[in-house]
């Protein structure tokens, strides 16, 4: 793991701040900067001694490896990554049913971005995804979460098949989604212990996890497109869950 990372953009700094301020190594702001949004974040920063930098436009475009840094990019300690043990005890924890989210190799950061928000929103105790050929936490996957990768835990497994089988075995329902499945998303009880696994952009679930499924469910399809992004999809699948579990 890299000693040291860079998240920028204001909802991402200012999560941050709020909730992991001993992890930040330091701030870089563009100068000439004064606006109410950025003061608030200087005025987070303040207490807990973190250095502050004024640069150029410049130099924040290439701190952020020309991302939409918006004025301020943070230099941070990363958070450790849940592992397969560290996930089964936060379910042992929760003293509810579970409710997890799991990404079967969703590349793209901006899609896993979008989906760590849906899942803050929607109350998702962890998202999962396998270590290997799937984005990590980039600095665009916390830039397009808007704070919510500070908010959700992150598991990254090295066999996600193996991760879905011990979480089976703590009780956990495992439903997957597949453009081929039989039952529609509303006709499925989503309450109770559950993790949704949603598959890759373009190729969907890979074989060994959609056989390691409980039950396959898909979106009804009423138009001429085969399916939706899966930041979408997962949204609607999301949602149909909480609606149920209330």
């Amino acid at each position: 793991m890299a000693q040291e990372e860079r998240i920028f953009g204001l909802h991402s700094v200012r999560a941050l701040l709020e909730r992991r301020p001993e992890a930040v190594i330091g701030l870089t702001v563009q100068a000439g900067r004064q606006d109410k949004r950025v003061q608030e974040i200087l005025d987070l920063a303040r207490p807990h001694g973190i250095p502050v930098q004024a640069r150029a436009a410049a130099d924040l475009d290439a701190a952020a490896e020309g991302g939409v840094h918006q004025g301020v990019v943070a230099r941070v300690r990363p958070a450790p990554m849940l592992d397969e043990g560290g996930l089964l005890d936060l379910i042992e924890g929760l003293g509810r049913p579970a409710f997890l989210l799991v990404l079967d190799g969703v590349t793209d950061p901006h899609n896993l971005g979008a989906c760590l928000r849906t899942a803050d929103a929607a109350g998702i105790d962890c998202v999962i995804a396998p270590r290997d050929r799937a984005a990590g936490l980039t600095p665009t996957a916390r830039k397009v979460a808007a704070g919510a990768a500070e908010t959700v835990p992150f598991a990254q497994v090295t066999n996600l098949v193996r991760c879905l089988e011990s979480l089976k075995e703590a009780g956990v329902w495992v439903v997957g989604t597949s453009g081929e499945a039989t039952d529609e998303l509303y006709a499925v009880d989503l309450t109770g212990p559950l993790a949704v696994v949603m598959g890759a952009e373009g190729d969907g679930m890979r074989r060994l996890t959609r056989e390691t499924c409980d039950r396959l469910i898909k979106l009804p399809m009423a138009g001429a497109v085969e399916s939706l992004n899966v930041s979408v999809a997962t949204g609607v699948v999301l949602y149909e869950a909480v609606r149920q579990r209330r």
